[in-house]
């Protein structure tokens, strides 16, 4: 009897963890699952339709022009970011480094700062007609740039937005692995007179890679996920150009067209989850690098 008791132990600690993961991730899960089979506008009687909700998406322009923003967002945002966040990270990592604390500081702050708050900032800086941007572009002479008004721009501008907020996040994660290498190792490089320029492409980026892979995953998530950045700046505008998968999603969840955005979000899972793979596997280290 004792024994049973023992063993029992250990599961009923866990259990609440699995109990409120069954209510609030794997019930709304299967639900979202069933849901995108159905055809429900909210107050309505739900209509099993089967595939109907994935094959509208499949066959829609919207939608198409919706994960096309979404992957020159990537483009413009992730290869950056993961250069920007290794060089921010052999920065902080250097002991030597003056004043480090204070630009810790300085690159995290933007990433605990609401999104709202800073999109606001943005719409000022960037405006057309008063903002500071364009400000110091007419006192060299140089014309208005429709930041947020044209459709060459806005996707650019909202890309350096999202750069600004999470970069210092990258910047975390990468110092992490860096933190990692042993010293030893530079230490057993130096004496053999490598350059830090030969220590950092031999040493830092091939041992660094699991963080850089981890980033890149967490990034493509976020990226195609995008939405208070286009709904609060440009409201998906102009002429779409910065409507993302993310506000393309949120746009049939306001139209009460429930079934077509649970097909929706599924179609974004499978597509983010083969971003990933195809991005762990490109970064993932080398036989002999651990």
């Amino acid at each position: 009897m004792r024994l049973r008791s023992i063993r029992l132990t250990p599961y009923l600690f866990i259990a609440p963890f699995f109990a409120v993961f069954g209510a609030f991730g794997l019930y709304p899960l299967i639900y979202a699952l069933q849901l995108s089979f159905m055809h429900w506008r909210g107050g309505s009687q739900a209509r099993w339709v089967g595939f109907d909700n994935y094959l509208f998406l499949l066959t829609n322009s919207d939608f198409w022009a919706s994960l096309g923003n979404s992957a020159v967002m990537w483009l413009l945002i992730v290869p950056i970011q993961l250069v920007a966040g290794l060089g921010g990270a052999v920065l902080l990592a250097d002991a030597k480094l003056r004043l480090r604390g204070l630009f810790r500081v300085a690159f995290i702050a933007p990433f605990v700062t609401p999104i709202v708050a800073m999109a606001q900032v943005w719409i000022v800086v960037f405006d057309q007609d008063y903002g500071l941007v364009n400000y110091l572009l007419n006192l060299v002479g140089l014309p208005d740039v429709g930041w947020l008004t044209s459709t060459a721009w806005s996707k650019p501008t909202l890309a350096l937005l999202f750069l600004w907020k999470t970069t210092g996040f990258a910047i975390i994660i990468l110092l992490a692995g860096l933190q990692a290498v042993p010293g030893g190792v530079y230490e057993a490089a130096s004496l053999d007179g490598a350059s830090r320029w030969r220590q950092f492409w031999s040493i830092t980026v091939p041992l660094v890679r699991r963080s850089m892979a981890f980033l890149v995953v967490i990034q493509t998530l976020a990226v195609f996920q995008m939405f208070a950045e286009p709904h609060v700046v440009t409201e998906g505008g102009p002429y779409g150009s910065t409507t993302t998968a993310g506000l393309y999603l949120y746009e049939h969840i306001t139209a009460s067209d429930l079934g077509t955005g649970a097909a929706n979000s599924f179609l974004l899972v499978l597509l983010v989850f083969g971003l990933s793979l195809v991005s762990v596997r490109m970064l993932r280290p080398k036989d002999g690098v651990s």
